[in-house]
């Protein structure tokens, strides 16, 4: 049975920073693509990395590049997500999910088949 769970979240200030983790289990780990997505208050789902299982590709939206950093370790099981000069507007419930693949074709949640329950991130002074 295919289990994700996050930890890490937490108040931060603005410019601030917070590290994510996610423990997977019930499946080869290193063999998928993982993916992190946000929701924030009233808002619908938004993708914003993942990485490959394979050659560690990452890939980031616009609204992070430069401030997250998306990471695993294949031989502990777990995805991170390092979150760098933080801002309100990244208020959010933070996801983490894995893909039917062990190439991230779509950058988005079209392939995505198992999701952690969330972490929520508040930034705020």
């Amino acid at each position: 049975q295919v289990q994700l769970v996050e930890f890490g979240g937490g108040l931060a200030q603005p410019g601030g920073s917070l590290r994510l983790s996610c423990s997977a289990s019930g499946f080869t780990f290193g063999d998928y693509a993982m993916h992190w997505v946000r929701q924030a208050p009233g808002k619908g789902l938004e993708w914003f990395s993942d990485i490959n299982g394979g050659d560690n590709r990452t890939v980031y939206a616009d609204s992070v590049k430069g401030r997250f950093t998306i990471s695993r370790d294949n031989a502990k099981n777990t995805l991170y997500l390092q979150m760098n000069s933080l801002k309100p507007e990244d208020t959010a419930v933070y996801y983490c999910a894995k893909d039917s693949f062990g190439t991230s074709w779509y950058h988005d949640v079209t392939s995505l088949d198992a999701w952690g329950q969330g972490t929520l991130v508040t930034v705020s002074s």
